[in-house]
């Protein structure tokens, strides 16, 4: 298969062009720095310039025969929500999808798939039960942000490309993400459940973000909305006691939701609320998870086995 992917030197980038390679496709990335990304990600890749994703389309020669594209351009969530954070987060998803949609448009033979990133920051918060046919929250920033984001994904079905888009939850990532907030914490012996603990975290490890996305890629029957979180949820208290376990901490302190808005301003309320956010069409299309347990998925992610 003929892969191309945008934001292929994040996180979770990283992890799925190494996971293409592995099993035989060709992967062509789309970055503002082609030569950077060539060091970061290995000879093996192709790599094509898209200077200034929100404001200019995608390169339709680096589209063109391609089989399929993974889109996972986006300014990190996890930092505080300044204005000037808020505008980067919701351009570079709304208007580098735009863009994306613009060189596929333009692209000649076109693909036949789109996996574009999204998430589950558009569903209530709350403990009820959460699948792909919750009404989505309105008014609420990333929500609307969400909402946009996908809006501008779904566009493409209009050239005739099969549109996939993952509702990714909380990543258990070896790097960065959610844990590499936590541990320093943890590792000190000052970790604990935050603002209560009793909200849901809909976690996910990397392994089974990749898996996802692979697994949307080949699937002719993934279309739309696809929730990409762990089939057993966790709350924050439960996580928070499983990762002092791996790291041989105690998981005692709380923390109150007052200092998380402190460093984190509005970014907080995702936190402190939290969303149970189930994965029901994963599982009706089949998909088997890689790390469905929230120990073993954080003993992988943190290095401690599992």
């Amino acid at each position: 298969m003929r892969v191309a992917v945008t934001g292929a030197t994040g996180t979770i980038g990283r992890a799925l062009v190494a996971e293409l390679h592995a099993r035989g496709d060709e992967v062509t990335v789309l970055s503002r720095d082609a030569e950077r990304a060539r060091e970061i990600l290995g000879g093996a890749i192709e790599a094509a310039p898209w200077g200034d994703p929100k404001a200019e389309p995608a390169p339709a020669e680096a589209l063109a025969g391609r089989d399929g594209v993974v889109h996972l351009l986006g300014e990190p969530l996890a930092q505080r929500w300044s204005d000037a954070a808020k505008r980067e987060i919701r351009d570079s998803r709304v208007l580098g999808t735009a863009n994306l949609v613009r060189g596929l448009a333009a692209a000649e033979p076109r693909p036949g798939v789109l996996v574009s990133q999204s998430g589950e920051g558009i569903y209530p918060r709350g403990r009820e039960p959460a699948d792909e046919s919750a009404d989505p929250v309105r008014g609420e920033f990333l929500a609307d942000v969400v909402a946009a984001w996908e809006g501008e994904a779904m566009k493409a079905a209009e050239l005739g490309v099969r549109v996939v888009t993952p509702r990714t939850g909380v990543v258990l990532s070896p790097r960065g993400g959610a844990l590499g907030t936590m541990l320093p914490f943890f590792k000190a012996g000052v970790g604990g459940p935050v603002a209560g603990g009793d909200q849901y975290v809909p976690w996910v490890h990397l392994d089974d973000v990749v898996g996802a996305l692979l697994f949307c890629l080949d699937r002719n029957d993934a279309r739309g909305a696809v929730n990409v979180t762990a089939p057993n949820p966790a709350t924050n208290r439960e996580l928070s006691k499983a990762l002092g376990r791996v790291l041989g901490r105690p998981a005692v302190l709380p923390v109150p939701a007052l200092a998380l808005r402190l460093v984190y301003g509005e970014m907080a309320q995702m936190v402190i609320t939290g969303a149970n956010v189930v994965p029901r069409r994963l599982t009706e299309l089949g998909y088997r998870f890689r790390r469905p347990e929230l120990e073993p998925a954080l003993r992988a992610a943190t290095g401690r086995g599992g």
